[in-house]
């Protein structure tokens, strides 16, 4: 089918401009179970400009070549193949902007919700709204945060945790995945060193074996502050962890689309998720997850594998249009990374996050197109 017929919309898709840039972790090494280490990561920020000169951004950060299918360096060619299929497009179509991501190029869902972000940054300007309205309206002031602690020794996630604590984050994200008691250890000595208020998640990332993943689960089970977050690699083995122990359940990794989650849901394998927005294809099909979640009564920490100001401000309106009771957590992952493309905004205060402009239109945030350098990748005609 042809797309002539749209490029008599104002909000056309008239260009598509694909920039890199990196992010570098704020304190020193992110590890992650099986030696998983991350210190700097490529960035692709996606440009997508309107046939009026409205301009939407997005951002997709992954996590390194090891941590969910995708690499940073894959983003941009994957974006190539479908990026002229999009031109004539209205950003206001969302649907038909992502069944054309879908219909050109199967998978590769991380690049996708770079272009899909903008699309939504695009559609709010033309319309003159935020995003978190059209995403279904403003639900909260703020959103509690959580801070994950990469996995070290004891004494050195502890000090991790009491300075994010100072600043005030109450929810902590602690990586473990080595060995089973040398994690408990770890665990055991961060709830000691934390008040009854503070939340501790105990998360694998998929890296335990089943034994164990029993074995830490069964150690743990007696810490009531405390949630057991992605065990091992597979639902099937999650669920033998959980038929062992009484720690609540978060799944992550293996929650990428609808049917993931209804699966997981019906096997009654967890009481929330970990909704990435990269991970299910950007902010249209994280929408859908997220009202399902709501339905079926799951928490959700809502946040992505990794990146700057222009994630975290796709974070801050998904988080921001989803009721109090069903949202766990969020990351505002700006406050992990050094580098800033839009003033360091949305910005976190005392453990919460603030939507940035209130009332702005789109994602609220203005990009310094000088930090991301020249595109690495344009799609319609070049600027004059």
């Amino acid at each position: 089918m042809s797309n002539m017929w749209y490029i008599f919309s104002v909000s056309a898709i008239a260009r598509i401009d694909v920039f890199s840039y990196d992010l570098t972790y704020a304190h020193g090494d992110y590890v992650m179970s099986g030696n998983r280490t991350i210190r700097t990561l490529s960035s692709t920020v996606v440009r997508v400009t309107t046939t009026d000169g409205v301009e939407g951004y997005g951002e997709v950060c992954p996590l390194g070549s090891n941590y969910l299918p995708g690499f940073p360096g894959g983003a941009v060619p994957a974006i190539a193949e479908f990026a002229r299929s999009l031109l004539g497009l209205d950003v206001e179509n969302l649907s038909l902007i992502n069944e054309t991501m879908d219909t050109v190029l199967s998978g590769h869902g991380y690049a996708k919700s770079a272009v899909d972000i903008a699309c939504w940054d695009a559609y709010g300007k033309v319309v003159g709204q935020p995003v978190y309205t059209l995403l279904g309206g403003r639900r909260v002031e703020d959103v509690p945060l959580y801070v994950a602690i990469p996995l070290a020794s004891s004494e050195d996630m502890v000090d991790h945790v009491l300075a994010r604590r100072a600043e005030g984050v109450h929810r902590f994200q602690l990586k473990v995945g080595a060995a089973p008691r040398e994690d408990v250890a770890r665990v055991s000595t961060i709830v000691n060193a934390t008040e009854a208020n503070d939340v501790i998640v105990a998360d694998a990332n998929c890296g335990w074996a089943l034994q164990d993943a029993v074995v830490a689960a069964r150690l743990l089970d007696p810490f009531d502050r405390v949630y057991l977050e992605q065990p091992c690699r597979t639902l099937e083995e999650c669920l033998v962890v959980r038929e062992r122990c009484d720690l609540p359940m978060i799944l992550d990794e293996i929650i990428v689309d609808p049917l993931a989650l209804l699966r997981a849901y019906d096997a009654r394998a967890m009481e929330g998720i970990n909704l990435k927005i990269s991970r299910v294809g950007g902010l249209t099909k994280a929408r859908k997850m997220r009202d399902l979640c709501e339905a079926l009564g799951l928490r959700m920490t809502i946040e992505d594998t990794w990146g700057g100001d222009l994630t975290t401000a796709a974070v801050s309106h998904l988080a921001a249009s989803t009721g109090a009771e069903a949202l766990f957590a969020a990351s505002y992952m700006n406050d992990w990374v050094m580098e800033h493309v839009a003033g360091y905004a949305p910005r976190s205060q005392s453990g919460r996050g603030v939507v940035t402009g209130a009332h702005a239109p789109g994602l609220g945030i203005e990009v310094d197109p000088a930090l991301l350098g020249e595109p690495q990748l344009t799609t319609g005609p070049t600027k004059s």
